[in-house]
């Protein structure tokens, strides 16, 4: 065991038994994640060909512990669920930060929950395989547009900051966190450029600070709903933005835009959406649009009203009620989390893609044609369809190994 320059902790696993300690380790902090357990280490990585995990640094070796707190320690531990099976003050350590005693080391430890250790998480794999991330970007301002006011992101967030990511790519989940966003802008003269490009520049300014921000308690606190808040509030922040731009610029008063953000961390596919982009899943050869449009006619069809036939001709079938800036008052995003696994994938898109490809044809399209390649075969056939808009996709696929 080592602690890097950067502070996390690096620990290999050798001896008798190895993997099995090894994957037991990978699977208990797992597990103590998805419980928000505030006193353990957090686990950012893991290496089953290594045999090795990087943890996050959750303090010192106490030196002085009396067995009554020890006790109590690893008591409260099985309140979360798990029962160290190695309890004595070594695995103790003291966080300076909050005046916390944390459990370390869990290779010897049992996950109390039957249930859930026999409905892992498909992306955590007892024998510590990791799941492999693929994408794909591309954008084209149609046929008829001056200009094109759609925009994508892609973005890798570590301890080290911010990566712009290339429109092409692979990388192992848990090495950081990968965001990816779909904005298409609207308003009059340019301001629809401006409106889609504010959306994504605020999500490189405020995530990255949420990475690193202190949670209740003054514990860093990666669970659903400070997740979910992080991104109601960063909806909120792009929305009053505009809003003040609309009040003092009047090239801006009705500048406005959609937006669809996925967020993979930590083991979980948190996503956001307001407007008419899109989010969806293809497993196992079936498509699901995820996200909510925001339009009338888009409850029309969730209501089981109008088919997508009858949704797709609606003369209402582009009037937002709701969106970021663009003059509305109410703002009520669309946020989730989504349990992923192996052969996943994802597509956002706007709706200059949705308008002109049927779902089956995305579906189709999903199936049969590489992550890396996806993204600009479905932007290209929408182009070739219809053009009368701009079109964005960004593909996201999961796998046990890159192909």
């Amino acid at each position: 065991m080592k602690i890097g320059y950067d502070g996390r902790v690096h620990k290999y696993f050798r001896g008798p038994k190895a993997e099995e300690r090894f994957a037991n380790e990978v699977l208990v902090l797992r597990y103590l994640e998805s419980r928000q357990c505030p006193f353990v280490p957090r686990l950012l990585d893991s290496n089953s060909d290594e045999l090795s995990i990087v943890t996050s640094n959750v303090g010192s070796i106490v030196e002085r512990i009396t067995d009554e707190r020890a006790a109590e320690v690893f008591a409260e531990l099985e309140d979360y669920g798990v029962r160290h099976d190695d309890p004595f003050p070594r695995n103790i350590t003291y966080r300076s930060s909050d005046g916390r005693f944390c459990a370390i080391d869990f290779e010897f430890a049992t996950i109390l929950d039957e249930d859930w250790k026999e409905s892992a998480e498909p992306a955590v794999q007892e024998s510590g395989e990791r799941v492999g991330l693929t994408w794909s970007g591309w954008t084209d301002r149609g046929k008829f547009r001056p200009n094109n006011e759609d925009a994508y992101l892609l973005l890798r967030l570590d301890e080290r900051g911010i990566q712009y990511l290339g429109k092409n790519g692979q990388a192992f989940l848990g090495e950081a966190e990968f965001i990816f966003a779909v904005s298409d802008g609207m308003g009059g003269e340019n301001s629809g450029e401006l409106a889609s490009r504010i959306a994504l520049e605020k999500i490189t300014l405020r995530l990255p600070r949420d990475f690193h921000s202190p949670g209740p308690e003054g514990v860093r606190e990666y669970g659903q709903q400070h997740s979910e808040e992080v991104l109601a509030e960063l909806f909120a922040s792009i929305h009053e933005a505009m809003l003040y731009l609309g009040r003092y610029d009047v090239n801006c008063r009705d500048m406005g835009a959609t937006l669809t953000l996925v967020w993979f961390r930590h083991s979980q596919l948190y996503f956001a959406h307001i407007g008419d982009s899109r989010l969806y899943q293809l497993r196992d050869g079936e498509l699901q649009q995820i996200s909510e449009d925001h339009t009338h006619v888009g409850w029309l069809r969730r209501s089981g009203k109008v088919n997508e036939r009858q949704a797709r001709s609606h003369p209402r079938r582009n009037a937002l009620n709701q969106a970021l800036g663009a003059g509305h008052q109410f703002l009520k995003p669309h946020i989730g989390c989504i349990r992923y696994q192996s052969g996943d994938k994802f597509l956002m898109c706007s709706d200059g893609v949705t308008e002109a490809l049927w779902d089956s044809r995305i579906e189709r399209e999903l199936e049969g044609t590489e992550v890396g390649a996806s993204a600009e075969s479905l932007v290209s056939k929408s182009v070739l369809e219809s053009g009368r808009d701009n079109a964005t996709a960004v593909v996201i696929g999961l796998s046990d190994e890159f192909p």
